[in-house]
């Protein structure tokens, strides 16, 4: 079969035998893909930088029965900064695990890794907004995979804003602080944080990161944004809990 030339990040490196590695690659056009990169581990190895973690290379693939082989990569970007910090390689590692779990398998997937590539960037930065990342990441790969949250008017009623509002996190239904109070639920979002989630979920995928929050606006902002992905995947992210101890 003809090789396959495609950007990618990788997501994970698995350690097989003596000096190969078995990777789990992000690619626009081929989604999630697993591959072989025979030989990678060794230092004279023309592959092995270019397919270390967290690095975004230009790969040459060439199919087998149960995974590719690695045959040539060219190292495109190498996201040195997330080893500097325990938080921003943590959160590196959940957004990958998440990406995994949403991701199908030969797929179409260029905006999520575009998504990816974005936080992985800004994570990487001295003082970075880690938890703000965090938030935008989990609400727009959310949005990207088919599970956009209804948030432009309350179900109920119809109001726009003027109140503070309720998020269901299962099926994504807003509802204005009167109307949730019928359900017995109580507000989750204020306005600061209503219109952030309003702005990640739904401007261009350039500016979903310019926007500043208040700090209590943030902390609802955070907490809904996390409890609605959760919500939607399968299983907690095996991340998720290291994650947490050292963001907090």
């Amino acid at each position: 079969m003809d090789p396959i030339v495609t950007p990618g990040l990788v997501l994970r490196e698995i350690k097989y035998k003596e000096s190969d590695r078995i990777l789990t690659i992000l690619t626009p056009g081929q989604g999630v893909i697993s591959a072989m990169a025979k030989g990678s581990l060794r230092l004279k190895s023309k592959l092995f930088s270019s397919c270390g973690l967290f690095c975004y290379s230009e790969f040459t693939l060439f199919p087998g029965k149960n995974m590719y082989t690695v045959n040539e990569a060219q190292s495109k970007t190498v996201f040195h900064g997330l080893s500097h910090s325990v938080e921003a390689m943590s959160l590196a590692m959940y957004m990958s695990e998440i990406a995994m779990m949403l991701t199908p398998s030969q797929g179409e997937a260029e905006t999520v890794l575009r998504l990816l590539l974005n936080s992985l960037y800004l994570a990487q930065k001295e003082n970075a907004p880690l938890r703000q990342i965090k938030a935008v990441y989990e609400l727009r790969v959310c949005s990207e995979c088919g599970y956009l949250p209804q948030l432009l008017m309350c179900k109920g009623c119809g109001l726009y804003e003027g109140t503070d509002f309720f998020l269901d996190p299962i099926d994504g239904k807003l509802l204005c602080k009167d109307c949730a109070a019928k359900e017995g639920k109580k507000p989750n979002l204020d306005p600061g944080a209503l219109y952030a989630m309003r702005h990640i979920c739904l401007a261009n995928d350039k500016k979903i990161f310019a926007f500043r929050i208040a700090e209590q606006s943030g902390r609802q902002l955070y907490a809904a944004a996390e409890r609605y992905m959760l919500t939607h995947l399968e299983s907690v992210p095996k991340s998720y809990s290291f994650l947490k101890s050292v963001l907090e």
